[in-house]
C-alpha cells in the first residue's frame, strides 16, 4: 500500500502538470487521489447505542476511523451543464464502531472495509459565480463491503473544490451512505458518513496546435498562436493578428492593418512606390521636390518644374528670341513671334535676293548655267539657309525676241534649271517652286539693247502666306 500510494501521487502530480484548466468543457476529465475517514455514529442507527443524525458530527477522535495512507482514488468525467460523473474507490479499516449510552466507546477488531461508489454531481460555481471556490452536490449510489459482508448504498454526497490552480484542487467532500435493509457486522451498521480530502487534477483538454488555448476557445485551432489573441498567431508582433494583418511578417501599426511606414509619410510600404523617401499619397508615395507632378525618380529636371511632355523640364528659348523651342520653328535661329521664331525676310532680303539672281548668266539661247554664275548662286543659297522656314519661287523671264512660245519654254527651262542647283547644293526642294513667264513681264523695254537684256533675268520672291 505503501509504495502503490507514493506510485499514485507521482502519477497524478505529472499529470496535473500537463494540464491548464478546470474540469470542464475544456478539460472534462479529472482524477482526484487522497485519504478517507469512515464515521459510523452520526448516523441514527439502533443496531447499537449511536447518536441521533449529525450527532457528535465532528467529533474525529473518537469517532472517525483513518488509514495513515493514501486510501480514496476517483475519475470523473465532465457530462455538461454543470454536470459531472465520478467512479471511485476507497479502503480503509474499522476501529471504532461508537460508543454505549454510558459513553464507552465500541471497539472493534479492524475490520477491512471497501466500497466503489458512483456518483452524479452539480456545479454550484456558476450559479454562485465564483472563480476558485467550487461548491457542489452529489447523488449516488454504491457497494460497501465490511469485513466480508457487503451492502448496496444510496449516497448523498456535498463537497468543494478549492483551485488552487487553473486545473489543481483540493477537494474536500462528505457523503452519506444509506443501506435499507438492517443486519449487523459483529454490531456495525453499514450506514455511515464517509468523509475525504485530497487532490483534484481537472486534464483532457483538446488543443490541436498545443499554443495552450484550447479548441473550443482557440479561433485558430490548426495554428499555434497566443492566448491573447484567442489562440491566433501574431508573427511578427505588432499586436495584430496574422489573419487581420497584411503584412503579417512584418511589424507595423494598425493605423496601417498591421503593415510599416518607413518613410512616415503617410502611405504604408505595400502602396509607396518609394517606401524610404517621404514623398505624396497622389504620387503614391514618392517625392516631387520642384512640385510640378512628377516624381523626382521620373523628372529629367528635378529641382525644376516643367511640364510633363519636356520630362519634368522647362522650356528653353535657345536663340533668345522670345518663343519656347517648343513652339519655335526655328529654335537654332532668332526670329520673330509673328514668324513663330522663324527670321523674317525683309525687302531688302528679298533686293538683295534678285540682285544676285539677275546675276545668274546663262549660254545664248539655252537653260544651261555659266560656270561664273556657281559664286553668285552659292551666295542665293547662304542666304536662303538663313531662313529654313521661308518658300520662294524662282522664277524666269524674257524678251520679246524671238516667238511667245518659245520664250515661255526657255524661261520654264531656265527657272527650273536654278532651282536644281539650289536644291543639289542643300536648299530643301519643297521650299522652292520654279515658274517661266517667257516675255510677259518685262521690267524695261524690248525696242533697246539693254532694255532687253534687262528683262532677260531670272528672279527668287518669297511666297508670303
Amino acid at each position: 500500500m505503501k509504495h502503490l500510494s507514493r506510485f499514485l501521487v507521482a502519477s497524478i502530480f505529472v499529470l496535473g502538470l500537463s494540464t491548464a484548466n478546470a474540469q470542464n468543457e475544456d478539460n472534462p476529465w479529472a482524477v482526484s487521489i487522497g485519504i478517507n475517514a469512515v464515521d459510523i455514529f452520526p448516523t441514527g442507527g439502533d443496531l447499537i447505542s449511536q447518536g441521533e443524525i449529525f450527532d457528535e458530527f465532528f467529533n474525529a477522535g473518537d469517532h472517525w476511523n483513518i488509514l495513515p495512507s493514501v486510501s480514496k482514488i476517483s475519475v470523473g468525467r465532465y457530462i455538461g451543464d454543470g454536470f459531472t460523473f465520478t467512479v471511485a474507490g476507497s479502503v480503509n479499516k474499522i476501529d471504532n464502531a461508537g460508543e454505549l449510552p454510558d459513553g464507552t466507546l465500541v471497539d472493534v477488531d479492524d475490520l477491512s472495509y471497501y466500497a466503489v461508489d458512483g456518483r452524479i454531481s452539480y456545479s454550484l460555481q456558476k450559479v454562485l459565480n465564483t472563480g476558485w471556490f467550487d461548491p457542489y452536490l452529489g447523488v449516488g449510489g454504491g457497494y460497501t463491503w465490511v469485513d466480508e459482508l457487503g451492502a448496496g448504498t444510496l449516497n448523498g454526497s456535498l463537497g468543494m473544490n478549492f483551485w488552487l490552480t487553473e486545473n489543481l484542487a483540493l477537494n474536500l467532500q462528505t457523503t452519506y451512505k444509506h443501506v435499507f435493509e438492517d443486519y449487523e457486522v459483529t454490531g456495525v451498521t453499514p450506514t455511515h458518513f464517509q468523509h475525504s480530502a485530497g487532490l483534484t487534477f481537472a486534464f483532457g483538454g483538446k488543443d490541436t496546435d498545443g499554443d495552450g488555448v484550447y479548441d473550443k476557445e482557440d479561433e485558430c485551432p490548426d495554428v499555434p498562436g497566443l492566448e491573447e489573441f484567442n489562440g491566433c498567431p501574431d508573427t511578427d508582433g505588432d499586436g495584430i493578428t496574422d489573419a487581420k494583418d497584411d503584412c503579417p511578417d512584418t511589424a507595423g501599426t494598425a493605423e496601417f492593418n498591421g503593415c510599416p511606414d518607413t518613410d512616415g509619410d503617410g502611405i504604408a510600404d505595400p502602396k509607396d512606390e518609394c517606401p524610404t523617401v517621404a514623398g505624396l499619397a497622389n504620387l503614391n508615395g514618392c517625392p516631387d521636390a520642384d512640385g510640378d507632378g512628377i516624381t523626382d525618380a521620373k523628372d529629367g529636371c528635378p529641382n525644376e518644374a516643367g511640364p510633363a511632355e519636356n520630362n519634368g523640364c522647362p522650356y528653353q528659348d535657345k536663340d533668345g528670341d522670345g518663343v519656347l523651342d517648343k513652339d519655335d520653328n526655328c529654335p537654332d535661329v532668332a526670329g520673330t513671334v509673328a514668324n513663330n521664331g522663324c527670321p523674317e525676310v525683309t525687302e531688302e532680303i528679298q533686293k538683295t535676293l534678285n540682285q544676285y539672281a539677275a546675276q545668274v548668266l546663262f549660254d545664248s539661247g539655252k537653260s544651261t548655267i555659266k560656270d561664273e554664275s556657281t559664286k553668285v548662286l552659292n551666295d542665293i543659297i547662304a542666304i536662303l539657309k538663313e531662313y529654313p522656314t521661308a518658300k520662294f519661287t524662282v522664277e524666269g523671264h524674257t524678251d520679246s525676241a524671238g516667238s511667245a512660245k518659245l520664250n515661255q519654254r526657255l524661261s520654264d527651262s531656265r527657272a527650273n534649271a536654278v532651282k536644281n542647283f539650289l536644291v543639289e547644293n542643300g536648299v530643301d526642294q519643297f521650299r522652292l517652286s520654279a515658274v517661266g513667264y517667257g516675255e510677259d513681264k518685262p521690267i524695261a523695254s524690248n525696242s533697246t539693247r539693254a532694255g532687253r537684256a534687262k528683262n532677260r533675268r531670272v528672279e527668287i520672291n518669297l511666297v508670303k502666306n
